[in-house]
């Protein structure tokens, strides 16, 4: 037994010593501060360069605004009148191949003409006075999508001879899929020279670029308007032919591109 003793006497008075060294350190100075060190690796500063792309190419559709407009003394006289005239050219722009899911009746109003000749009296709050419904004006508005564009200058012809008063614009635009191709072709030119353009200020700056992260890009409208109104001539001369001509239109992508740094 006391060879036992003897054997383990002195760790434990070592560990006991060692308790009794922390209990008098913690009495006379606190607890003894231990500390985590946190490391956060996301990194939050971010290199971008932006590029643009163009790719240029012939509208092949377009969208032609036509009208009728009539005045009458009735609202019924002023409705036959317009809806004749518009039945006949919709028949007619039809027989050229064009769909009716291109023809669309953008606007359609009846509108009270004012005058001191009228039947029908009426008192004008504003000033007082009173003045005569004297007829009515209608007008219906149709929009024609045209594709192929030769067929253009034939639909706004047919339109007029057939009795419609009114054109308006003449809107160039792309085929689903021939912007989808002009798209493709301008965002891959767009990428390269924002890539091009990030490396140059990189190299010249003394950055070295890491991985890309983001990329943002966008695009313009390719709705190309040309102004058309029915000139004197036209008026005067039916016969002349209409002469409307797209030109070259231009698709445009724009592209930032964002970089980690190393």
């Amino acid at each position: 037994m006391k060879n036992f003793y003897e054997q383990f006497k002195t760790p434990i008075v070592t560990v006991v010593l060692i308790f009794l060294g922390f209990a008098i350190y913690t009495t006379l100075l606190g607890p003894i501060p231990f500390s985590i060190n946190s490391v956060n690796t996301t990194k939050t500063d971010l290199f971008s360069a932006s590029g643009n792309g163009e790719e240029t190419a012939v509208p092949d559709t377009a969208s032609i605004s036509i009208g009728v407009t009539k005045e009458a003394t009735t609202v019924e006289q002023a409705q036959n009148q317009v809806n004749g005239i518009s039945s006949k050219l919709i028949s007619d722009i039809k027989k050229l191949g064009v769909q009716d899911k291109d023809i669309k009746t953008t606007n359609y109003s009846v509108n009270p003409n004012y005058g001191s000749g009228g039947p029908q009296p009426l008192m004008m709050p504003e000033t007082g006075s009173s003045e005569r419904i004297t007829g009515y004006t209608v007008t219906q508005n149709i929009e024609i999508k045209v594709k192929p564009l030769g067929k253009v200058n034939t639909v706004v012809d047919t339109a007029t001879n057939d009795g419609a008063n009114l054109v308006g614009g003449v809107y160039f635009t792309f085929s689903d899929d021939v912007l989808k191709e002009l798209e493709r072709k301008a965002t891959i030119k767009a990428v390269s020279q924002a890539k091009e353009k990030a490396q140059v200020l990189a190299n010249a700056s003394g950055i070295r670029l890491g991985k890309i992260v983001n990329v943002v890009s966008s695009s313009n409208q390719p709705y190309f308007a040309r102004d058309m109104a029915l000139s004197n001539e036209k008026t005067v001369n039916p016969s002349q032919p209409t002469t409307i001509t797209p030109g070259e239109s231009k698709v445009t992508i724009g592209v930032t591109i964002y970089y980690e740094t190393n």
